[in-house]
């Protein structure tokens, strides 16, 4: 039930890519109701950077770097300028030997999940449980409170009665949220927010508004694996089952994408509605980005034409599959594989279980992803209050899981309401630092993309550190680092320096020896 007039209002981008949906375009864009009426504030300009201990004037104790994957588009080797080290005196204890720095973890883990139950509610109660047996969570995390039923709204003052009782219940680690009911899935005042976005922020009239701008969210596009101890933000997902049968099959589903490094297909769909795929100026230099990523095609289809196929059918590989239509038809002809992302923009996705008249995000859950995105009021066609597949993309096969790099794909999600099984994690990977004879060898998969890191040294009794290698990353993928080390290390300390985890144009310490 989309309006098919224009509205001349600014169109900010959810980042990078330089296309019309830029925030450098924003002022020329053109924005369309999808549905009813809707609110937003404009991203900020980039985040002063935050200063790290700089490196030292001096020259570099060793400056080597080899890649074992020399491959890597915008990698490149460090000189091998040397000098030698200056020993410590034999008069002074014997030195501890040089341990190898700590990394960032990738991705949430059960621990950090709060589990939301509606008490009294046998499917939700029933729900929780299939959830908590499946996935590990500590009973710690399991929180039932008495939720509202019978709508699909909260009114704002049940709502902070729900939150309140919810916040003082959980524990202190918990960092992100899974819904396990599916009525309400907004809240309702002066405008509309998702649930699982007001659950995250907190109810705002900021937040929503038709098609007003609505506030941006500082998780968008962040590599933060803490999100409540970083930004005081605790993501949301609705599992978005209606019976305990339809969980089991999507709980069973995230798991088994676990590690799988799947070989599947991304459909980045344009249609012949041309206000709701406003956000294919983001597709069609993703096939070529993602082209040395084994196992994933990227295919990008122009169906602008009336003429053209409008929808993706009979494909048995389905991971990844973005488009813009008020119903989308053969969804049931495609097999899609477990933990795969899909969704449709369009006005009312999220507004549950009917979509106004739409077709709701739960539609693709049914028909086999394991999660999506709707929203639940009418938002106007920004592209920044739907998912960036190309954000959405990265942050997954960076290694996180599916509810983080959901969220971080969402630049203003105020007025969404995010679905699925939250912990899926089809690309993990460990990242490890060890020692190994004279190299520290790095390897993990979760570097991003053009940005510099760099492994420095403190020599033992120094204060200053000193650049033994750095490189700027090229596209995500598994990755090995091998660092030559200082021949006398005793005493020494190394750190682990890129970009900071919710400020990625600054450079912070990620991790240094204990």
């Amino acid at each position: 039930m989309i309006l098919l007039f224009m509205t001349l209002l600014g169109l900010v981008a959810c980042g990078g890519g330089g296309s019309a949906d830029s925030p450098a375009a924003a002022a020329a864009a053109t924005v369309s109701p999808v549905g009813a009426t809707d609110a937003v504030v404009p991203v900020a300009a980039a985040v002063a950077a935050v200063p790290d201990t700089a490196a030292s004037a001096e020259p570099a104790v060793v400056v080597v770097g080899t890649l074992d994957n020399p491959s890597a588009a915008n990698s490149a080797p460090a000189s091998t300028e040397t000098t030698t080290p200056v020993p410590a005196p034999s008069s002074q204890p014997a030195l501890r030997a040089l341990q190898a720095p700590t990394l960032p973890r990738n991705g949430l883990v059960a621990a950090d999940l709060a589990v939301l139950i509606a008490e009294g509610d046998a499917t939700s109660e029933a729900i929780g449980l299939a959830y908590q047996q499946a996935r590990g969570v500590p009973e710690a995390n399991m929180i039932r409170v008495a939720v509202p039923q019978g709508s699909d709204s909260i009114s704002v003052a049940d709502f902070a009665t729900l939150k309140a009782a919810i916040d003082v219940k959980l524990p202190p680690g918990a960092q992100a949220t899974l819904v396990t009911w599916t009525q309400p899935s907004r809240v309702s005042g002066a405008c509309a927010m998702g649930i699982t976005s007001a659950l995250a922020f907190g109810y705002s009239a900021n937040q929503c508004g038709g098609c007003n701008r609505t506030q941006v969210s500082s998780y968008f596009d962040s590599d933060s694996t803490r999100p409540f101890a970083d930004l005081k933000i605790r993501p949301s997902m609705m599992l978005g089952a209606a019976t305990v049968e339809a969980a089991k099959l999507l709980i069973n589903r995230g798991v088994a994408a676990d590690d799988s490094q799947p070989s599947g297909t991304g459909y980045l769909v344009r249609t012949s509605d041309a206000a709701r795929s406003v956000r294919y100026a983001d597709y069609p230099a993703l096939p070529a980005a993602w082209s040395a990523e084994a196992g994933l095609l990227l295919r990008y289809l122009d169906g602008s034409l009336a003429s053209s196929p409008q929808a993706v059918a009979n494909q048995a590989d389905v991971m990844f599959y973005f488009t813009g239509l008020a119903q989308v038809p053969q969804l049931a002809s495609n097999h899609f594989l477990p933990g795969a992302a899909a969704d449709h923009l369009t006005s009312y996705g999220g507004l549950l279980p009917g979509g106004n008249g739409q077709m709701p995000a739960t539609d693709w859950l049914a028909a086999g992803a394991t999660a999506s995105f709707g929203t639940v009021e009418e938002p106007c066609n920004y592209t920044d209050k739907f998912p960036k597949a190309s954000v959405l993309i990265d942050h997954y096969l960076r290694g996180d899981t599916l509810i983080e790099a959901y969220w971080k794909s969402v630049a203003w999600p105020g007025q969404g309401l995010f679905v699925g099984e939250p912990l899926a994690k089809p690309w993990g990977f460990a990242a490890t630092a060890t020692i190994e004879g004279g190299d520290l060898i790095l390897r993990t998969r979760a570097l991003r993309r053009n940005s510099t890191y760099r492994v420095d040294w403190q020599a033992a009794g120094s204060t200053h550190w000193q650049v033994l290698s750095q490189f700027t990353a090229g596209q995500p993928r598994p990755f090995t680092w091998r660092v030559a080390l200082p021949a006398n290390t005793a005493g020494s300390q190394l750190r682990w320096v890129g970009p900071c985890p919710t400020q990625p144009n600054a450079q912070c310490v990620l991790g240094s020896s204990s």
